[in-house]
């Protein structure tokens, strides 16, 4: 009860932080006290008085935390800066096709890291390390704007594969190095000295003991895609969650950013709780 207790807590203090980072960040950004009119000289006075009008309104950092807060809590995320309709509508027409994105790309990438990592970690030999790690290294270089650029251009792949890419990349180091630690176990080189076949052992011991630990890598791998799905939906042009909070930032939308900012915080905190709470201590600990 005090952990779950204690993972809240901190989940809570995880989207309070956001919520107020996000609005310093937004305020005291360059131009956000401004309207396009101010460019025109016919409108130059009418779209000063009314940002004033609406900075006043607004108030300083706290009060404008704490109207959103209150907003929040009635269940009302403001109105959007930029297209003028409710905040909530927005998200609610986005965010089924970033969860499908990040669902299927999760599921892609953990499916050909999980399948490398067993293959290759079981090998009897330790030779060869080193090409095994470089491709690895050299795609994770690889930015990921980058990669998604060079897919449009070349119409191969698509956001799947390029997020698939990533996440399997960065989740095959993590489950390799896991897998090789434990072949090399003393009790399963006794057990493949006795004959006991690569795939049994797999089943009725590896991935048994394995469990909790790739469970938690697998927490982790949503992090990961909610941080990498902003720059693929806005490279391939897609309406999620994503392209939204790009556009908000861009157009100095502080509800519909900090709207989205909250959401993408509380499933950070959440997948990293779940995490914690599905791995043991010392589990990714490397060997002495």
């Amino acid at each position: 009860m005090l952990r779950a207790a204690a993972a809240a807590a901190r989940v809570l203090s995880l989207v309070l932080l956001a919520a107020l980072a996000t609005t310093l960040l937004m305020r005291w950004a360059p131009g956000y006290f401004s309207d396009a009119r101010e460019r025109d000289a016919q409108y130059a006075s009418v779209g000063r008085r009314a940002v004033d009008t609406q900075q006043a309104l607004d108030g300083g950092v706290l009060a404008t935390v704490g109207h959103q807060a209150r907003g929040w809590t009635r269940g009302d995320l403001g109105r959007s800066r930029q297209y003028n309709v409710p905040v909530g509508d927005l998200v609610r027409e986005r965010w089924r096709l970033t969860l499908r994105l990040i669902g299927k790309s999760i599921l892609v990438g953990w499916l050909l890291a999980f399948l490398l990592a067993l293959s290759l970690s079981a090998r009897r030999t330790g030779r060869g390390e080193a090409w095994i790690a470089a491709p690895s290294a050299l795609l994770l270089a690889v930015p990921v704007g980058a990669m998604a650029t060079f897919c449009l251009v070349a119409d191969k792949g698509g956001p799947v594969l390029v997020l698939a890419t990533l996440i399997a990349v960065r989740d095959f180091k993590l489950i390799y190095r896991l897998m090789r630690r434990t072949w090399q176990a003393p009790h399963f080189l006794y057990a493949r000295a006795a004959g006991l076949s690569v795939g049994r052992m797999a089943r009725t011991h590896l991935l048994p003991q394995l469990g909790r630990e790739l469970f938690a890598i697998a927490m982790t791998s949503v992090v990961v895609a909610l941080s990498l799905a902003v720059p693929v939906e806005v490279i391939f042009d897609l309406p999620g969650l994503g392209q939204l909070a790009w556009s908000a930032a861009l157009n100095r939308d502080l509800p519909v950013l900090l709207a989205v900012t909250l959401l993408v915080a509380a499933c950070v905190g959440v997948a990293g709780a779940v995490a914690a709470s599905g791995n043991g201590p010392g589990s990714f600990a490397e060997p002495a």
